[in-house]
Formats: C-alpha cells, structure tokens, sequence
C-alpha cells in the first residue's frame, strides 16, 4: 500500500473569496461573483443578481459522520484545505494522494454561475480570470501536485476556441464542461455548433472532463423517497450522458478525443456496454447508425475513462471493465470522500490485481488520459503514499473530527429516515434568508 502512487481525478475546490484579487481591477474586480455571509453567519455567493449557496454534503471532511447533512457552511466551519491550497497539499499528504484534479465549486461542475449571467462580456471577464486563479494560484503554487482543469464560455463559440487556446498555451490539457448543454439552453452535443469546438479539442490534445450532475439530472422518486435512495443512484446517473456521448460523431472523426466520466463508478460498465452492442446489433438495419463496421463497446474502451471512489465489484471484475479505462478519484471534500483512508479503503479493494494492474487503476492511466506527468516535477519515490504520509507526520498534520455543530435536517427523536424533501426544506430556508440577506443589503 505504501508503495503506491494515488492520482485522483474528481476532486474539489471551495473557492475563496480574494480569488479573483489578484487577475481584475477597478470595474472588473468590483462586479466580480462574491462570498458573503447570510444573516445567520452562512455564506452563499452572489453574482449578478443571482445567489448560490453552500451545500454542506460538498464540505465535509474532517467532520463527524452524524453531521454530514447539517445546514450548509460557511468558511470557517470547514477544515481548511477545502478553500486554501496549502492546507489542501497537507491533506492530500495525510491521505496518501499524489495529484487531485480539482473541479469548481461555486461556479457549478458546469460553470453554470457563468452561464446564467445576462452580461455575458462581463461573465467572460470573470470566467477567464477564474481560470487563471485556478491555473496559476491553485495549481501553480505546487507544480506536479494538481492537473488543471480550465472551464469553458461555450455560450460563445468564438470566445470558446480562444480560451481553449489560451488554456492550452499555458499548459491546460483539461477542460470541464456539461454533460448535456441543453440544459443550460445550448444545442445538442450531436448539433454540428460543437464542430470547432470537439476539433479545437483534438487539435490541442485535451481531454473533457464530463461530472454527474452537471447537465442530466440526479433523479430521486419522490420528496418523501428517504435521503440514501438518491444518493445511491448518483454514479448511475451519468449512464444517460454516457449513452449520449458514446453516439458522437466527433469520437469517430478524431481518434485522440477522450471523455473523462468524472464520479461514474465501473461496476456498472460491462453491461452498459453490453446493452449497447445489443441495441446496435438489433437495431442499426433501420437506425442510420454509426456504428456498422465498430461495435459501441469497442469505440467506449478507446475514447473513455470511468472514474471511480469505492467499486470493489468493478475491480473484482476489472477485465470486463476494462483495466485501461479505470482511474482513481476520492472526491475531496466530499461526503463520498473517505479522507484521511484513501489509501486504506483503496487498497483493500485492489490488492488482488497485479502490479501492473494497479499501477494503471491508481496513476498510470490518469497520467496517459489528461497527458500529465507529475514525475516530471517530483521523483516518483517521493510521491508514494508512504512518502507523502511521512511528510505530513513531520508537518503534524492534525486529522482529529472537529464538530461544527448546525441545524439536523430532522428534529432530534423523529423516527423515519431522512428525506430528500426534508433536506430541500432546509436549503429553501437558507435560500429565503439569503434573498432577506441581499434585500436589506
């Protein structure tokens, strides 16, 4: 276990609020997005009239598990490396994790903040800058530690194919977007909008990183369907994205394109593909369908990479999955996230798997897939769990819980599970506050 070298690919950042300090001035700095604090002391951002708030399930490392679903945060009460980068390195040394990719928080997994803004020049302005923090600032302060990820404005696709430039020119071979834009109002992956931008992508060698949740929605039966149910289901529901994506047309016109599934899991992997190569062989006589000389199964193994926290039936089954496909990720600081025991939990799950096969699951894969290589920043001896454990021993790293306190979603004796109705309860008063925080401002 201590021999390992642990890339993760889903991870997350909780901005700060000088974020944008240091890339605007004058006008640009002053209607930049900001952190402010409710009149119950939560924070919650605001920009351009529009507010959002913090989820407290997105913040939750280093508290006790009975209080995951409390009222969202504010700064203060989270562990520091969810918003500062140094404190962040310290906990992804506690952990054992050489390298995170590390996704956005307040701007949404699918830049949405940006996209729902009126003045789209402006929102351009603050997108930008907001890549240049997180290239520069985040990523920059530790180089070898972190694989940038760049947001995209693909609003505008002329603005869009500059900032993939940009990005590229700066060394970004990662870029985040939605998994179904339809929802933010653009055209269809499949509408030929998206022809420059799936080229520009290829032409420049980078990967697209598509999150659960940023586009498809996470269905749950009803308000009153208990809390776990929905997010049992989470991972599955980037299969309606990944079913979307795998019918490109761009993935049989550039060989290279390759798509992230951030936070899909494997497990569920060998059937999808099995179900698809069976649709297609019952139905492309009458579908028009791409797929007549390459089977659906075979085009996914070349272009795709899943991404998984805990899967122990999918590593136990990984040559159906497909060991070139599968990487790492612990979610940080996320609920899912099983910090300070990455490694523990992990390892357990592969120790069965050879050598060669574990060095793919837990970075080689990850380095192949978004063309980054941490080596050639820090020696590989230094980058093992054990090593990266040894320097947070010498800087006392502290991984004690530390209660918050906050309101529960339920009262204290209530005999029914938690629902999703009651946690929407609770973020619709945080909201209602929010809106009298803003009024009175």
């Amino acid at each position: 276990m201590n021999d390992m070298v642990l890339i993760s690919t889903d991870d997350h950042i909780c901005e700060p609020p000088n974020l944008f300090d240091n890339h605007l001035s004058g006008e640009a700095l002053a209607k930049a997005p900001k952190l402010k604090t409710d009149k119950n002391g939560k924070n919650y951002w605001s920009y351009q009239g529009k507010t959002k708030p913090g989820i407290g399930l997105n913040a939750v490392v280093g508290r006790p598990l009975e209080e995951y679903g409390m009222e969202p945060n504010a700064l203060e009460d989270m562990r520091a490396g969810c918003y500062d980068v140094h404190a962040r390195v310290n906990d992804m040394n506690v952990d054992g994790i050489a390298v995170q990719m590390n996704f956005g928080n307040s701007i949404g997994f699918d830049n949405d903040t940006f996209h729902q803004a009126e003045d789209k020049d402006l929102a351009l302005t603050h997108l930008r800058a907001w890549n240049d923090w997180h290239v520069d600032e985040w990523c920059g302060a530790y180089p070898g530690r972190f694989i940038p990820l760049a947001i995209l404005p693909t609003w505008d696709m002329k603005a869009m194919l500059a900032e993939i430039k940009r990005m590229a020119d700066k060394g970004v071979t990662a870029v985040s977007m939605s998994e179904n834009p339809t929802k933010q109002g653009l055209p269809s992956i499949h509408n030929e909008y998206w022809t420059p931008f799936f080229k520009a992508i290829a032409d420049h060698d980078m990967s697209i990183a598509l999150h659960i949740g940023s586009g498809n929605p996470v269905p749950h039966a009803s308000m009153e369907t208990p809390i776990e149910a929905w997010i049992t289901t989470m991972p599955l529901s980037i299969s309606v994205g990944a079913a979307d994506w795998l019918q490109l047309k761009a993935l049989h016109d550039y060989p290279n394109l390759r798509v992230a599934l951030s936070e899909s899991s494997i497990g569920w992997i060998p059937y999808f593909l099995e179900r698809a190569d069976f649709s297609n062989w019952r139905h492309k006589a009458w579908t028009n369908s791409r797929f007549q000389d390459i089977k659906p199964s075979e085009l996914f193994r070349r272009h795709f990479l899943c991404c998984f926290i805990d899967d122990a039936f999918g590593l136990k089954h990984l040559d159906e999955v497909g060991e070139d496909i599968v990487a790492f990720e612990t979610d940080y600081p996320h609920s899912d996230a099983v910090w300070p025991n990455a490694a523990e939990h992990l390892w357990e799950q592969v120790k069965h798997l050879s050598d060669a096969q574990i060095a793919k699951v837990t970075h080689e894969n990850a380095m192949r897939f978004f063309r980054f290589d941490p080596f050639q920043h820090i020696p590989r001896e230094e980058l093992t769990v054990g090593a990266l454990r040894a320097k947070a021993a010498a800087a006392n790293v502290d991984t004690t819980p530390v209660s918050t306190g906050g309101a529960r979603p339920v009262e204290e004796g209530v005999d029914r599970p938690v629902t999703s109705g009651d946690l929407g309860v609770m973020f619709h008063k945080h909201a209602t506050t929010i809106a009298e925080t803003e009024s009175a401002a």
